[in-house]
Order: C-alpha cells, then structure tokens, then sequence
C-alpha cells in the first residue's frame, strides 16, 4: 500500500499545489490521505502509525482517498476503524487483540449516533465500497465521489 499526504486549508481557499478552490472560511485545514493498492493485514498498522503522526501533528480533518485502493480486508478495517479512533482523540485498540479488536469495532458501528464529522471517505473503488457497505463502515463515514464536495463537507460542519 502507497500513501501521500496533501493538506488543504479552506481558510486559503485552494488546494496546495492544485487549482481546486474551495470556499468555506473558518473551517480550519484538512489532511487528504491517498491510499493506494490494497489495505490489509500485512500493511494495516502502516495506515494505523501514519494517522498516529498526522494527529500528533495537529491534524484534526481527515479526507481519506481511496480512489487508488484496490482492496480491503477485514484487517484493513480495523486499520480503518482505528484512524477513525485516532481521529476522535481516542486510543486504538492493541493489534493483538484478536477477536476483541473485531467486537469493539462492531460495537462502536453500532452505537455511533451519527456519521463522522472530521474522517471522511472519497472515491473508493466499487470493490471497496462495497465492503464499506457490508461492514457498515458507509453509515459511520462520509463517502463522497467528487473532492471538492467532500471538502466543502467539512466547512459545512463546522457551522
């Protein structure tokens, strides 16, 4: 699995390096993350540690880019589940813990009042949304089709 790494702050109105403007003042920046190939268990704690960093970093809005993930596992879930987490201030739960890791997921799937305000989910492939769908991962993330819709998102919550 590829990752990048772009940050677009809306109170500049453009996207670093692009043309793409979004407007929505006052919404603070938002952390693209491009992932690419497949997300599963050989590669999940990767997406884990690098969503650690950014939030360590100050990154509070996260655009998760799927448009170049072939592939999701169940692991790639979990990794999915723990960047949520991260994002939320939260602890991720410990790798190791089997099915536990898989019940607190599921768990927290279904308690969560509603979809995630600051960690959305852009253009993922019909393979990978499809297993957002059946994991029920789709009613907890955002998922957006165009960019500029899904930037815009995040202004609008913040209002």
């Amino acid at each position: 699995m590829d990752m990048s790494v772009e940050s677009f702050d809306p109170n500049a109105n453009a996207v670093s390096g692009a043309a793409n403007v979004v407007s929505g003042a006052g919404a603070g920046p938002v952390t693209i993350l491009r992932l690419a190939g497949e997300l599963d268990a050989s590669n999940y704690l990767q997406l884990v540690a690098r969503v650690q960093e950014l939030y360590a970093s100050g990154a509070r809005r996260l655009l998760l880019d799927l448009s170049g993930l072939t592939f999701l596992s169940s692991a790639g879930l979990v990794g999915l589940h723990s960047a949520v987490l991260i994002m939320r201030g939260q602890q991720p739960p410990d790798p190791e813990g089997g099915w536990g890791v898989f019940h607190a997921m599921s768990d927290d799937l279904q308690r969560q009042p509603a979809p995630e305000a600051n960690f959305k989910v852009l253009c993922p492939q019909p393979r990978v949304a499809k297993a957002l769908e059946m994991s029920g991962f789709s009613r907890l993330l955002p998922v957006f089709q165009e960019r500029e819709q899904a930037l815009a998102s995040f202004s609008a919550a913040a209002t």
